[in-house]
């Protein structure tokens, strides 16, 4: 027998937990559907099915050649200059195509930003609560994360003189979302800006995750000016996600906005981590993006109407508190005090049949909160939520 000892998995991967929407859904298998169906708040997923016309689209370019073979590392021209002209027309702004990098879906654009910025041993800051995918990234990259508070008597909106007081020297990049995930909560244009400023006057690169801007209440609205700013190249990097808009998960498409340098350096990373985003869906997003325009501002009137629905929900159950709602999302302060909040979630899930998120996924501090993710369930089903709570106990 030999006296070496077996090799071992890489630690930093060893010591993360496993993916937390397979384990809460298994919570629900020991739900006996005494109170109907199960209601599942549990993952980020729009609740109704493409456009007939994006799958005619993604159908041709999944059965044609020319997209059988591998694209351009920072993704098809068509995309990219329509979706620089998309994002220009959004923000006002002055964007072109060699700005924009495709990903494989949004996880992977933060994966590959975050390596283009930081690398082992450097720092990272992201907001508390927290997105797990951006926590559990930089863990496996070695980064050092540090955490900006957003308190529940905030809305869980980041306050800017709170972010001067932690946001030191040494940390290369703040990685937000907004709409957040997890809490909905919606950053404004002036606390975005501030954000920035302070960002800028630390020499600290900002990641903006931009996944959920489609599902703001106000189309017409612009979602922030940072790229009215003459340096945001220096500073600023956008994340997108087509998943939630076009109701594509599956297809696996997201989007980078970044300084043109920014780019080449992206496309490194990404030709060892992909090659290139697939293609026929970027060939599809590249034709759908504009036509689809009405469609998609239908669905943000669905989910705006999915979210007043749940705040009516909430209102009706005793002892529950919506903190904050928005786009996808509800970060909700359940009655239990001194209960675990996956504690809470599982005997939902198990007793009740909803599936939720506990707030501890979501980092320290956060044991009175669950996730619900409202996107996936019409109003009708919303409404029966205070039914199903009211059996709930400890």
């Amino acid at each position: 027998m030999s006296d070496n000892a077996a090799p071992r998995i890489n630690p930093a991967v060893s010591a993360l937990s496993l993916p937390p929407i397979p384990a809460v859904k298994a919570w629900a298998q020991a739900y006996d559907g005494a109170l109907g169906p199960l209601i599942d708040l549990s993952q980020a997923v729009p609740g109704y099915p493409p456009h007939d016309e994006m799958l005619r689209l993604s159908g041709e370019a999944a059965s044609s050649k020319a997209f059988a073979n591998y694209g351009p590392i920072e993704g098809l021209p068509a995309l990219r200059e329509a979706y620089a002209a998309h994002v220009s027309q959004l923000y006002k702004a002055k964007l072109d195509a060699a700005q924009v990098q495709i990903t494989a879906g949004c996880n992977q654009a933060f994966i590959a930003a975050v390596m283009a910025l930081a690398g082992a041993g450097d720092t990272v800051m992201l907001s508390n609560p927290l997105y797990f995918n951006h926590e559990t990234s930089l863990a496996m990259l070695g980064i050092k994360l540090e955490l900006m508070p957003c308190r529940a008597q905030n809305g869980f909106v980041p306050d800017p003189q709170e972010l001067k007081q932690v946001l030191h020297a040494g940390i290369k990049v703040l990685a937000l979302v907004t709409p957040n995930n997890p809490t909905g909560a919606v950053y404004s244009a002036d606390v975005l800006k501030q954000i920035y400023e302070i960002c800028r006057a630390n020499s600290t690169w900002l990641i903006l995750d931009e996944t959920y801007r489609d599902f703001l209440e106000d189309a017409d609205a612009v979602p922030h000016h940072l790229f009215d700013e003459a340096d945001w190249n220096d500073y600023l990097i956008q994340l997108y996600s087509f998943s939630k808009s076009f109701c594509i998960p599956g297809h696996r498409l997201g989007a980078i906005i970044a300084a043109e340098a920014v780019i080449g350096e992206i496309a490194k990373i990404m030709d060892n981590l992909q090659i290139c985003a697939p293609l026929p869906p970027q060939a599809a997003i590249a034709q759908a993006i504009e036509p689809l325009t009405e469609w998609r501002n239908e669905n943000r009137r669905e989910i705006a109407h999915r979210a007043q629905a749940l705040r009516s929900a909430i209102a009706q159950m005793e002892g529950w508190e919506a903190i904050s709602v928005g786009a996808y999302f509800a970060f909700v302060r359940h009655p239990f005090k001194g209960v675990e909040s996956a504690a809470v979630s599982e005997k939902l899930a198990k007793t009740c049949g909803i599936i939720t998120i506990p707030g501890a996924y979501f980092g320290a501090g956060q044991q009175d909160f669950l996730r619900f993710a409202f996107a996936n369930v019409d109003a009708e089903t919303i409404t029966k939520l205070p039914e199903r709570v009211a059996a709930l106990r400890f």
